[in-house]
Order: structure tokens, then sequence, then C-alpha cells
């Protein structure tokens, strides 16, 4: 009786260990996707040539974005400044030189005019009387013609006479007040440009984020585009997958997977796709074959997580189950 039902129990272990092989022999693969974390980089630089003066953060500080990180200095520029502010006085002084006159200098013209009346006043009254003389045959036409050249004189007198005094009045002409408004605007503009500049040395966290890599070090100098910093937006990572195109089919924009981050105690994160985009030719599948066969694009899938995960850090590695979507 024992050995029947021993011989039955056996049959049943065998019975159940055969349909195991069976189906795991039948059962799809487990496709594991590896892929990684990834956050935005920003590499900040100054934008004009300038010696370390300060660095106010370190290797792995966190920032908020306006915070001073470092500050540079530039004797030349400075010197720059200084050169522009004094040509921008000098252009305000030309101008509002262009654009007055001297009350002495109209007080002059005035009595220029006043004498060049007077001058023709006494021409005329001559010519008035040689002429009547020259009717009664008492002066030589001579004396006339001596006297109609001086009152003839008198009035180009009289005539310049006046238009000093109106040039006087007017100060420069409309051209040249022109040109002295645009070359003090043209010295202000500069003194602008390099007031620009000196506040370019000024290098503030444009996000918030963590400080990834430290190149400024007081003393140190740098030129125009060197980065000086580097921060990563941590608080912002995302999932970047790299999967063959045959391997696509059931992702679409907007759905969820499940992402397991072994360096976070194997935490499973629910990210949800963002973005399916095509990678370059370099990153194609090759094909095996000489023929019947073609070369498999590779596409990348980003994935945000739903929900913010804060130790998740660019670098680690992040899984999903391929069979499990």
């Amino acid at each position: 009786m024992a050995s029947r039902k021993m011989a039955a129990a056996l049959i049943v272990l065998a019975v159940a260990a055969g349909g195991y092989v069976v189906w795991a022999a039948s059962a799809p693969p487990t496709l594991l996707i590896q892929g990684e974390v990834e956050a935005t980089r920003i590499d900040l630089s100054p934008r004009v040539p300038g010696r370390v003066a300060d660095v106010s953060v370190d290797f792995g500080d966190r920032v908020e974005n306006g915070d001073l990180l470092v500050q540079l200095e530039s004797p030349q520029l400075q010197a720059g400044l200084a050169e522009a502010r004094a040509a921008l006085a000098v252009a305000v002084a030309n101008r509002d030189l262009t654009y007055s006159t001297r009350p002495e200098t109209i007080a002059a013209r005035e009595a220029a005019l006043k004498k060049a009346e007077a001058d023709l006043d006494f021409a005329q009254k001559t010519y008035d009387r040689i002429s009547r003389l020259r009717d009664s045959a008492v002066a030589s036409v001579q004396r006339l013609d001596e006297v109609s050249n001086t009152l003839d004189v008198a009035m180009r007198g009289r005539e310049a006479a006046e238009a000093e005094l109106l040039l006087a009045r007017n100060g420069s002409s409309s051209e040249q007040k022109a040109v002295a408004t645009a070359q003090v605007e043209q010295a202000r503009a500069n003194v602008s440009r390099i007031e620009t500049d000196i506040a370019e040395l000024a290098i503030h966290a444009p996000i918030n984020g963590q400080v990834s890599a430290r190149m400024a070090e007081p003393g140190k100098l740098f030129s125009a585009g060197a980065p000086v910093l580097s921060i990563v937006d941590v608080d912002n990572a995302w999932f970047t997958f790299n999967l063959r195109e045959d391997l696509l089919d059931g992702l679409t924009i907007g759905q969820e997977l499940r992402v397991r981050v072994p360096a976070l105690n194997d935490r499973v994160v629910t990210a949800r796709i963002t973005a399916i985009n095509v990678e370059g030719t370099y990153a194609n599948w090759r094909a095996t074959k000489a023929t019947g066969d073609f070369d498999l694009r590779t596409f990348s899938v980003r994935a945000e997580p739903v929900s913010r995960v804060p130790d998740l850090r660019p670098g680690m590695s992040a899984l999903v189950d391929r069979s499990g979507i």
C-alpha cells in the first residue's frame, strides 16, 4: 500500500516537472532593457575675459536660481570704462557748445550791426549831397562815382552784420547740431557696452541645481567662453533607453513604465514616456547577413518620473522588463 502511494506521488511530481519544462520552453524569454538617468547640465562661461576674484560654491553644493557663484575682475575693462566716460563728457560739452552761443558774442554782433547801419546812413547822406552838387555842376563825375561806391560798400556791410548777428543768435547749423547729438549718443552707447561687459564678470546660477564641476579657482584667468562651473538640474532628472526599432512595438507617448533603479536599492519608479526619437545612422544595428537582412535603426526613448525622486542622480542605471510592457 505504501509503495503504491509512493509511486503515485512520483508520477504526479514527474508530470508537474514535465509540465513546467514544457511551459518554460514555450514561454517568451525575459527581455531586460537597460537605460540611464540623465539631467540637464549647464556649463557656465564668462562672456568676457577675466581673472577669478572669488568663488562662493564648491563641488556638490546646491545652488538657487540667481545666486552669485563666481566673481571675475578685469582692470582693462575698468580702465576702458573710465576712458569711455571721459569721452562721453567731452561729447556732451561739444554738443552744448554747438547748441549755445555766448551772450558776449551776440552783444558784439549787435554792436557791429549798429556800426554798419551808422556807416550806411553816413554814406547815404554823402551820396545825396554829392548827387545834388553834380546836378549844379559843382561836383565832378568822379566824385559822384566814389561816394556811390562807398554807399554800396556800406550797404553790403550792413547785410553782412545782420547775417553775423542772426548766426550768433541761432548758433550752429542743423547739420552740425545733428552731428554733435549723434556723437553724444555714440559715446553713451560705448559706456553702456563696457558697463554690460563688466556686469558679465559676475556669474549667477541660471537654474536651481547642484554644482557638478568646478574649474574656477581664485587668481585663475579665463578667456571668454571657457567653462568655470557646471550645474546639473538634479530635481528634474529623466530616464533614457536606447532600443532597436523592432522592440518599439507597444510603446507610445504618454505610456507609463515601471523602472527599477539598482542604485536606490532596486526602487521601482513610475515614469511616463515623453519622447521617442530616432538616433543617427552611427547607432544602427548592422545586419548579420550579407543578403536577406537589413540594418535596424536605434531609437531613444525618454521617460520622466511621474513624481519627483529626490535621490535620483545622472548616471544611475535604469532597468525595464520589456516583457511586462
